[in-house]
């Protein structure tokens, strides 16, 4: 039987960045047999992060947010998977809000306040998480490392991956105003050279993960 991989693009842009590295770890995923089943969090019903209602701390829910929202059925897949792809663009030095909704909501569900039992996660699975950024990639490792830290110890052992100084636009020439902070040559050249490299190592990612 062949593992089920849940994808989510926590990023709005179809065909850039992150949409594209989430697509080329889960054609990995799906190399060695694995079936994706794919979520893109801009596109959901409306959703919210945790409300703390602690209803998932009750003994009959435990491990399982009692909130009903867009956010549900990517929580449900999530806790029958065999593994999980998530990737997001960086927004002011962190996830987006999106990210961070289904962030708060997947994590606090099987933390139990338990000194001597903490997580309840019945379903640990590996993860790959994936950032996109228009800043240098060398920045972001101290927060990447936090979420793996976080994820590693309540969804399942996690690997990160970063890719920086990415091209945002097609042309930057044709902007109203000038981006002037960005060197739009280097980006392009980055984009041609480096983010296809990236691209084949993300592939690879997905391809281990399947196969945990």
């Amino acid at each position: 039987m062949s593992k089920k991989i849940i994808a989510v693009n926590a990023g709005p842009r179809k065909g850039w960045n992150t949409d594209t590295l989430i697509t080329e770890a889960s054609k990995g995923a799906e190399f060695v047999g694995a079936t994706i089943e794919r979520f893109d969090l801009f596109r959901l019903e409306k959703y919210t992060g945790c409300i703390s209602c602690f209803g998932c701390k009750k003994e009959s829910q435990k491990g399982h947010c009692i909130c009903k929202d867009g956010l549900t059925p990517v929580l449900d897949a999530i806790r029958e998977a065999d593994g999980l792809i998530i990737g997001s663009p960086n927004y002011l030095g962190e996830m987006t809000a999106s990210f961070r909704a289904l962030y708060e909501r997947l994590v606090f569900q099987n933390l139990t306040y338990n000194a001597e039992n903490p997580c309840c996660n019945q379903n640990v699975l590996p993860v790959l998480l994936i950032m996109t950024s228009n800043a240098p990639d060398y920045g972001y490792q101290s927060l990447m490392q936090n979420y793996q830290k976080t994820l590693n110890r309540f969804v399942g052992p996690t690997e990160i991956f970063v890719s920086g100084e990415t091209l945002q636009v097609k042309d930057y020439s044709k902007l109203d105003w000038e981006w002037s902070i960005f060197d739009p040559e280097a980006k392009r050249i980055r984009h041609e050279t480096v983010f296809p490299k990236e691209r084949q190592k993300v592939f690879d990612l997905g391809t281990t993960l399947a196969r945990k």
